[in-house]
């Protein structure tokens, strides 16, 4: 019986073996189909190098979460200089950085994809990252930088009169990024009113991730505005789309929210199970933001059952992730909800230093605070002092009154104190601001001196009066009356900060006809301005190219013999900045400057330096910051074949500075 008994073992656990054999020799083939189907993928993405975002989306979207693949991808790319494919590898990268919380390595990641799809102008790849950027700042809660790169992507999508899909996918997520910003600055309608434009692109485009994320935040915007009956069937809804695309970030996401409703509902029990089940598989997830989440979930629920010592732990441990990732608006509810626990717990001074550390948070990311609540705080911790005083004192009433007396005058000192802090801030950021005025009307005063230096001024009329000694009587008055053209420009231009482009085409226009006056009207220059440049709607520094224009004439032809010319050209690569180049045909900067060192009486010019200063102040305004590149022109045998200077001036204005 024993050795039938053995037998039978042996037989189980050869069968047993046999049975894992084959499931190893499954797995491994799996893994080897898979791995070859890859590299089928990515040998078809490198011999035809495909431009546009569906097509390698559909030969990459199985692995776009593999880091390993993708970085295989983007590796391959790189040697073979393939933009798109190393952009498409370099953004999902980011994404898995993203949803580990790792933003700054995300942030680099995306930047990365967003040069080589501005590289080779792809819309499609540029509005997708800039999107991403935009997520990783919302998730930061940088509404500023968030809300422009979403702004940025949208006008870029919206820009072409037939969006393909993944530029309708693009704006979908704009205009829902968007109404997350809003939500997050509790303007709930105009976040409604975001989140169902992304909803109808969403339906056109029958994404259910995209209808489950929209009917998520519509949840959220209905909840805050009290409405929470529509608020749960929303919620519901992203779930079952979540159910169907059997997404566990997006049940986590789904749970998390119930969870909150049941609360406000006054269903406590409910809600702790439901998120309580619902931090397991966050965890199981290592998203540290709905890790973060489902931690203050817990404890608001936990709070709520008067569960104050468990409650505790679970919002500190929210607190925590909150520091560590930079997570401001769930640390802000963590702070709150902690310190109306010690509050109620009589620990008021702890309650304090926590509503003081929401009020903080609040101020970084322009929420309104709640004053009403620190005071009943401070109170009900002044109240209890005197309480203790009371209880203590009760037989010595004078000596109870006495303290009094001394708190109050305590309050006052404190008052007085703070006033006269901030008049001396106040004082302080107005001398700030005068600094600052005075800055810019030094610039203004040496841009002026640069234009009218005596020694154009004497040059241009002594030109003028060789042609009234020669009898030269029609260039004689022409050159006059441009002459007193410029002369009039430069001094209304030098009133004003800024001009049109227009009027300063024209101002540079009489400024070179005068100029070549002196070069016996030999130098050719010309004024080009693309088609898409409205030149009187752009705003730009007063008298800006007259230093670029001067150099090119006394740096660079001045000492050339033969033909001489000078072009300025005026273009618009994109909606941020308009471009202005001015080249010369001249000798180059390196053999002027060789010339330069050789003169006895040299010519000290300041007008670039004072230009750049300008074009700072100038940017301040303005989204984007000015750019000025100077270039050498070389022919094929290096000779040096004149100098080229380029410089960007932005564009949009930033509505948050100018306000």
């Amino acid at each position: 019986m024993k050795q039938l008994a053995v037998q039978r073992i042996n037989v189980q656990i050869i069968g047993l073996l046999i049975m894992i054999g084959f499931c190893l020799l499954s797995i491994d083939a799996n893994s080897q189909n898979n791995k070859r189907s890859f590299e089928e993928s990515l040998s078809t993405a490198l011999r035809n190098t495909p431009t546009d975002f569906s097509s390698l989306d559909f030969l990459f979207y199985r692995y776009k979460r593999d880091t390993t693949q993708m970085r295989i991808l983007a590796n391959a790319s790189e040697e073979l200089n393939y933009l798109e494919g190393n952009s498409y590898a370099q953004i999902h990268i980011g994404s898995i950085y993203r949803n580990l919380s790792q933003y700054d390595k995300a942030i680099d990641l995306y930047k990365n994809a967003l040069t080589m799809a501005e590289t080779n102008n792809n819309i499609e790849l540029r509005a997708i990252c800039l999107n991403m950027l935009g997520v990783v700042y919302r998730r930061m809660d940088l509404v500023r930088p968030a809300l422009d790169y979403h702004t940025r992507s949208l006008d870029l999508a919206k820009s072409e009169a037939q969006p393909t899909k993944a530029l309708k996918k693009s704006i979908a997520v704009s205009q829902n990024s968007m109404g997350n910003i809003y939500l997050t600055l509790k303007q709930y309608d105009l976040a409604i009113k975001q989140f169902s434009k992304s909803l109808s692109y969403e339906i056109e485009l029958n994404n259910r991730l995209g209808l489950a994320i929209n009917h998520q935040n519509i949840g959220s915007a209905k909840e805050s505005k009290g409405q929470l009956d529509d608020a749960l069937k929303h919620y519901q809804t992203s779930l079952d789309y979540n159910n169907q695309l059997d997404s566990d970030v997006g049940r986590v996401i789904c749970y998390n929210s119930i969870g909150r409703l049941y609360i406000k509902q006054g269903k406590f029990q409910e809600a702790k199970n439901l998120i309580g089940k619902n931090l397991e598989k966050a965890i199981e997830l290592k998203d540290q933001f709905y890790i973060a989440s489902s931690y203050l979930n817990m404890g608001i629920a936990e709070s709520k059952l008067k569960a104050y010592d468990i409650a505790k732990p679970h919002l500190l441990k929210a607190i925590e992730i909150g520091d560590q990732y930079n997570f401001k608006s769930s640390n802000i509810e963590a702070h709150n909800h902690m310190s109306e626990i010690l509050s109620l717990q009589g620990e008021y001074r702890k309650s304090l230093q926590h509503y003081k550390s929401a009020i903080t948070l609040e101020n970084t990311i322009n929420s309104d605070m709640n004053l009403q609540y620190v005071n009943d705080i401070i109170l009900q911790y002044e109240n209890e002092n005197k309480n203790r005083q009371i209880k203590a004192l009760s037989s010595e009433n004078e000596i109870v009154k006495s303290k009094l007396l001394r708190n109050e005058k305590l309050f006052w000192f404190t008052l007085i104190g703070l006033i006269l802090i901030s008049i001396f801030l106040i004082t302080l950021n107005r001398q700030r601001q005068l600094k600052q005025e005075k800055q810019i009307l030094t610039l203004e005063q040496d841009m002026l001196r640069s234009q009218m230096n005596p020694h154009f001024i004497f040059n241009s009329l002594n030109s003028i009066k060789l042609y009234i000694i020669n009898n030269e009587k029609e260039n004689a008055v022409y050159y006059l009356n441009k002459f007193s053209k410029l002369i009039r420009k430069i001094l209304v231009s030098s009133t004003e900060k800024e001009i049109s482009l227009m009027d300063e085409l024209e101002t540079m226009q009489l400024y070179m006809n005068i100029e070549n006056i002196r070069f016996s009207n030999e130098i050719n220059f010309n004024i080009e301005i693309g088609p898409d440049v409205n030149t009187a709607n752009i705003r730009v520094p007063s008298l800006i190219l007259q230093p670029f224009l001067e150099n090119a004439l006394w740096h660079g032809l001045s000492s050339k013999s033969g033909e001489k010319q000078i072009k300025l050209m005026v273009s618009k690569p994109n909606s941020s900045f308009v471009s202005i180049a001015v080249t010369d045909n001249g000798i180059g900067r390196t053999k002027a400057e060789k010339i330069n060192h050789k003169k006895l009486l040299k010519r000290k010019s300041l007008g670039l330096a004072i230009t750049k200063a300008r074009l700072a102040n100038f940017s301040k305004a303005y989204t984007d910051n000015y750019s000025l590149q100077i270039e050498d022109l070389y022919d094929e045998n290096h000779t040096a074949t004149g100098t080229k200077v380029v410089v960007h001036i932005p564009l949009q204005l930033n509505t948050l500075k100018t306000a």
